[in-house]
């Protein structure tokens, strides 16, 4: 749309707040903003020459506007930020954060059970978080358990059911661990208790806990219980001496939120620090990928309002190292000069540029963006580790997948100057093997790559790696010979769980350091053949593409072909079994067909 064609249209859009959509000539949404004036800010896109070729190409694109109105620039703001998460336009700011968080969820149920899910339902249960860290929350879970005895079990605990005694307590009971509900020992009012203080927990709220273990060790000294009391006192010092080794900030804070950014010319990072009761209770760092010239309070602003909403977070209060254009008036924006909240930035910027540090050590690691030389740093020292003839420029992987014993597929991957050929990456249905049998599928995959290669007379690897024992670099070998390519490429076995390399007939292995960047690239290369082949293999699983033995045998339908695989795991093991114990599980009449069948009688 050209500046002519706005004009056209311009009288058509209003002097009130809302926000405009950018659509292509094929209807693609381009583009979500939001305005305190429409007219004014739509209009700034073709009255003004912009510093950035995006920007540029953005207004070239244009060929439809739509914009809706809105009471406030508050509701302009809610409103943009919902349809960038639901549309995410290509010339919008793109938060690269989209992982499935952890909750801990209190169950909806009798004495209700805690325990760590990624799914939020709509069932009544409670869910508190969520968390940035899966492992993190399992140790959360842990530590409360080891203060608040809170029951693991299953049970349906219904008062009918403990009345009429259908459970036993367990060993948690006489550990310690659970109060004993099942068999009535705990009422659900004292187990509701417990429950406030795990929530207690959660918010970073000690003091209450604290005050409520010892509300409980002098009940139980008064009962003369010295021994339950003193296990009590023991849990008390170890929770005070955690509280004053934890990230308490100051006493004086209450709940609010922290954040920090560093931009460079396309991306920008940003820190969240949420802080509850003066203790900080989450940390979370953020890419943002900026497609035009947003400022870093634009983006900012957006990465506030996505990681509140995530976050679930309600703190009245937000620290910023600038002013922040944000039209919620219930929150209060605030750019510290000293004091505690100070400090509080101060630790999110830290945490904001060491997120930024690693992340350029994983590019660095990776190659991506060296110059020739540094990436040939890394295959000189792979070739001297190794004692290769020439660098290994160009270096291709196996790997074999299966399924349950069956299915067996292959995949390559190839890299060249250090760096993936997505181009030259091959899959492999495997053909002239029956079964599974990982040394001749590994044999098969390799002759056909290298006599493909050779008839085609294509370039020849430096370095091939077999994923794999020494059972399938020794098949591998086997084709290597036959093809007459002994001498002409370097071929070495990568231990599954060890991260060593072999020669074929070497009985000692070699271990490149630990912490060097050839060992770092022989990992990435092995992790990318892995997600390869996995991947290849759930698509042709999705789309009903794998057949086996067991679908061809007549009177055998997938049902129970799902039955023997998932119980037997592979089709080998299956032929071991008597026709007595297939047909525990699916019956004599089926097992008889399939006994029959592998005994001879079905088979052709």
């Amino acid at each position: 749309m050209t500046a002519q064609e706005f004009q056209q249209i311009a009288h058509t859009l209003p002097h009130q707040p809302g926000i405009y959509k950018y659509y292509s000539a094929d209807n693609q949404l381009l583009y979500v903003g939001k305005a305190k004036e429409l007219r004014k800010r739509i209009g700034s896109y073709f009255s003004k020459t912009f510093t950035t070729y995006k920007t540029h190409e953005l207004v070239q694109r244009i060929h439809r506007i739509e914009f809706t109105i809105v009471d406030s620039e508050q509701d302009a703001f809610l409103l943009e930020n919902s349809l960038i998460k639901e549309y995410q336009p290509r010339y919008n700011i793109n938060l690269k954060d989209d992982k499935s968080y952890p909750y801990i969820v209190i169950k909806k149920e009798p004495f209700p059970r805690i325990f760590l899910t990624r799914k939020k339902l709509n069932d009544g249960s409670e869910y508190l978080g969520p968390f940035t860290s899966a492992g993190k929350v399992r140790e959360l879970i842990d530590f409360i358990r080891q203060y608040i005895p809170l029951r693991n079990c299953k049970f349906n605990l219904t008062e009918q059911n403990i009345r009429k005694g259908k459970f036993k307590v367990c060993l948690e009971y006489h550990l310690g661990n659970c109060k004993g509900p099942c068999e009535g020992l705990q009422t659900p009012e004292d187990y509701n208790e417990d429950l406030q203080q795990v929530r207690n927990m959660l918010k970073g709220n000690l003091n209450q806990v604290i005050q409520h273990l010892k509300s409980d060790m002098t009940s139980l000294a008064t009962d003369l219980s010295f021994e339950k009391a003193d296990a009590i006192r023991k849990k008390i010092e170890h929770l005070e001496s955690y509280r004053s080794r934890s990230v308490v900030v100051s006493s004086h804070l209450s709940n609010i939120d922290v954040f920090s950014i560093l931009k460079d010319e396309n991306r920008a990072y940003v820190n969240y620090l949420m802080v509850q009761n003066g203790t900080i209770v989450q940390t979370h760092t953020v890419p943002l990928e900026t497609k035009l010239e947003e400022t870093e309070a634009e983006v900012l602003g957006f990465a506030i309002a996505s990681l509140r909403t995530s976050f679930n977070s309600l703190a009245s209060e937000v620290i910023v190292p600038f002013p922040v254009d944000y039209p919620d008036p219930a929150v209060l924006f605030s750019v510290p000069r000293g004091g505690d909240k100070k400090k509080l930035l101060d630790l999110s910027i830290k945490n904001v540029s060491y997120f930024k540090e690693e992340l350029n050590k994983k590019k660095i690691l990776h190659l991506e963006g060296k110059t020739d030389k540094e990436k040939k740093k890394v295959l000189y020292e792979l070739q001297e580790y190794l004692q290769l003839p020439a660098p290994p420029l160009h270096i291709e992987c196996f790997d074999n997948s299966n399924f349950q014993g069956s299915y067996p597929v292959s995949a390559m991957v190839c890299f060249k100057d250090g760096l993936p050929s997505k181009n030259d990456y091959r899959h492999f249905n495997v053909k002239t093997v029956e079964g599974i049998n990982d040394f001749a599928t590994m044999k098969e995959v390799v002759y056909r790559r290298y006599k493909r290669q050779l008839s085609e007379e294509q370039p020849l690897p430096q370095l091939i790696i077999i994923d794999g024992g020494k059972g399938q670099l020794s098949a591998a070998m086997e084709s290597i010979t036959e093809l007459g390519l002994v001498g002409r490429v370097t071929v070495v076995g990568l231990a599954k769980n060890e991260e060593e390399l072999f020669f074929p007939g070497d009985t000692e292995s070699i271990k490149l350091p630990w912490n060097s960047d050839s060992l770092k690239l022989v990992r990435r290369i092995r992790d990318e053949v892995h997600r390869f082949g996995i991947s290849f293999h759930r698509n042709k699983r999705s789309k009903g593409t794998f057949t086996n033995e067991l679908e061809t045998i007549p009177g055998i339908g997938q049902q129970t072909v799902q039955q023997l695989l998932q119980e037997f795991r592979s089709v080998k093991k299956i032929k071991e079994k008597t026709e007595e114990e297939l047909a525990v599980l699916i019956g004599k009449a089926k097992a008889r067909l399939v006994r029959e069948y592998f005994s001879g009688g079905g088979k052709k």
